[in-house]
C-alpha cells in the first residue's frame, strides 16, 4: 500500500489544531537531520512529492496538453488567494531569480534613469540591474544598510530617502535580506517610494510560507518569490506578483509599464490594452507572463498543493510558530556567542526575522576569513548532520567584506533540536578558534 493510500484526505484532517510533531511528520525529512537552512531550500511535504510524481506520470508519454488553456489558472488562483491578490496578478515561474530578472529587464528604463538599491541584495538582483545598466545606460545607486543588534527601521528609511535623487525611477530591495536576515520595513519603504513616484521591485524570495502576508497591502509594484524555500514547494518553482490594478489605499500610483519579457501571449501585431487606472483589470498581465512555452505542469500543481497545505494548517499559525522558534534560537545564540556577535537586528522587533546571522569564532578578524566559515558549515553538515549556511555582506565603514554563519527556523523545527544545534556550533566554534 502506498503512502497516498494511507494518508487521510484533506476533509478528514484537522491540521489547523494538529500538534507540531504531527505536522513535522508531513515532511519528507529525516529525523536525524537538523534542517536550519530553509532560507536556501525548504523540506518537501510527502503530499507535495506525491502530487508532483502523480501529475508527471499522468501526462508523460500521453496526449495531455502541455499548453493548457487558462495558463494554469486554477493553480494561480490558489496562490493568489493565499497572498491577497487576484489571478491576473499572479505568475508561476521557475524561481525568484527568473521572476526578478523578467521584471528588471521588462521595466521601461532608459539612459539616464536611476535605480536605487542596496549592497545586501541577492546577486540575481544586482547582476540583472547591472545588465540593464550595460545595455541601456541607466545608473545604479547602492546604499549599504547597517547590521547588528541595535539597528532600527528609521535608520534604513533615512538612508534610502537621502539617496533618492530627481533621476531615481526604481526602488529595489529585499523583503528579508538573505545575508543578515533583516526584515526590511516593507510597507514603510513602499510608502516612501510612492511619495517620490518610484516603481518598487521587491525580492520576496523568503516571504511566502513564512509570513501570513498580503502582497497588495504591501503597496509594491512587483514581488518575486521562491516557491521552494519557506513555502516548501518543489525546486524549480517561483511566485511572481505583478500589480495589475490601482487600489488607492495600497498604492495610488499609476501602474508602471512592464514589457512581458519571454512571452508567447503578447500580441503578434498591435499592442495590449492600456493599463487600467481602477480596481478592475484592463488586461490579464499574468497571462502574458505565464505563457512562456511548455512548462512543468507537475511542479505548478505541486506548488499549489503546498500552498493549500499551508492554508489548511493556517498561515498566521505558521508565522507565530516560525517566529517563536526564531526567538528561542536568538536567545540561545546570544548565550553561546554574545550579543555583539549577532549581525541580525533584534532590538527593533520590526526588523526581526527567522534568519539569524552570527559570528561563531572568538577573534573579530575571523569575520573576514571565508575559508574558516566554509569549513565551519561543512563540518556541521558532515560531522553533525546540521544544515546551515554561510553568508557574505558589506558593513558600513569596513574595508573588508564580512562573513557570517546563518540559521533559519521553520515550522518543522523544534526547540530541542535548536538547542542541540547551537550547543554543537558553540563547541565547534571554540575548537576552530
Amino acid at each position: 500500500m502506498t503512502s497516498t493510500a494511507i494518508r487521510p484526505p484533506h476533509r478528514e484532517r484537522r491540521l489547523h489544531d494538529a500538534s507540531w510533531d504531527t505536522i513535522r511528520d508531513l515532511f519528507a525529512l529525516d529525523r536525524d537531520i537538523t534542517h536550519l537552512n530553509t532560507g536556501t531550500v525548504g523540506a518537501l511535504p510527502h503530499e507535495v512529492l506525491e502530487v508532483n510524481d502523480r501529475v508527471t506520470r499522468e501526462w508523460t508519454g500521453g496526449l495531455q496538453n502541455v499548453y493548457p488553456p487558462g495558463m494554469y489558472t486554477g493553480h494561480r488562483e490558489t496562490l493568489a488567494r493565499a497572498f491577497g491578490v487576484d489571478q491576473d496578478e499572479m505568475v508561476i515561474c521557475h524561481n525568484a531569480t527568473e521572476g526578478v530578472a523578467r521584471v528588471i529587464n521588462g521595466l521601461d528604463l532608459r539612459a539616464g534613469d536611476e535605480v536605487l538599491t542596496t549592497t545586501h541584495e541577492c546577486y540575481s538582483v544586482l547582476s540583472n540591474f547591472n545588465l540593464v545598466r550595460n545595455r541601456h545606460g541607466i545608473t545604479m545607486r547602492t546604499i549599504t544598510p547597517p547590521s547588528g543588534w541595535d539597528v532600527r527601521a528609521e535608520e534604513i528609511l533615512d538612508l534610502i530617502e537621502q539617496a533618492i535623487t530627481p533621476r531615481t525611477k526604481v526602488l529595489a530591495f529585499s523583503g528579508i535580506t538573505l545575508f543578515t536576515g533583516t526584515m526590511m520595513p516593507i510597507r514603510a519603504l513602499c510608502e516612501l517610494a510612492q511619495r517620490y513616484g518610484l516603481t518598487t521591485v521587491i525580492d520576496g524570495a523568503l516571504l511566502p510560507g513564512m509570513l501570513d502576508c498580503d502582497f497588495r497591502a504591501f503597496g509594491a509594484d512587483f514581488i518575486s518569490c521562491s516557491g521552494s524555500k519557506f513555502q516548501c514547494g518543489p525546486l524549480g518553482t517561483g511566485i511572481l506578483y505583478v500589480r495589475n490594478k490601482v487600489f488607492p489605499e495600497h498604492n495610488p500610483l499609476p501602474l508602471p509599464t512592464i514589457w512581458p519579457i519571454i512571452s508567447t501571449w503578447y500580441p503578434m501585431a498591435g499592442e495590449p490594452p492600456p493599463r487600467t487606472t481602477t480596481t478592475v483589470e484592463s488586461c490579464n498581465i499574468g497571462d502574458y507572463l505565464q505563457s512562456a512555452g511548455s512548462a512543468s505542469i507537475a511542479r505548478g500543481a505541486a506548488l499549489a498543493t503546498a500552498a493549500e497545505l499551508w492554508d489548511e494548517i493556517g498561515r498566521a499559525r505558521i508565522e507565530r510558530r516560525v517566529f517563536d522558534l526564531a526567538e528561542h534560537a536568538r536567545a540561545a545564540l546570544v548565550e553561546a556567542f554574545g550579543r555583539d556577535n549577532i549581525y541580525s537586528p533584534a532590538a527593533d522587533p520590526r526588523l526581526r526575522s527567522p534568519l539569524i546571522s552570527f559570528h561563531p569564532f572568538r577573534r573579530p578578524e575571523d569575520a573576514w576569513n571565508v575559508k574558516k566559515f566554509m569549513t565551519f558549515v561543512d563540518r556541521l553538515e558532515h560531522e553533525h548532520r546540521i544544515w546551515i549556511r554561510w553568508t557574505e555582506f558589506d558593513v558600513p565603514g569596513s574595508p573588508h567584506q564580512h562573513y557570517a554563519a546563518r540559521i533559519c527556523t521553520h515550522l518543522f523545527n523544534d526547540h530541542d533540536e535548536i538547542d542541540r544545534a547551537v550547543s554543537v556550533m558553540r563547541d565547534l566554534g571554540r575548537e576552530m578558534s
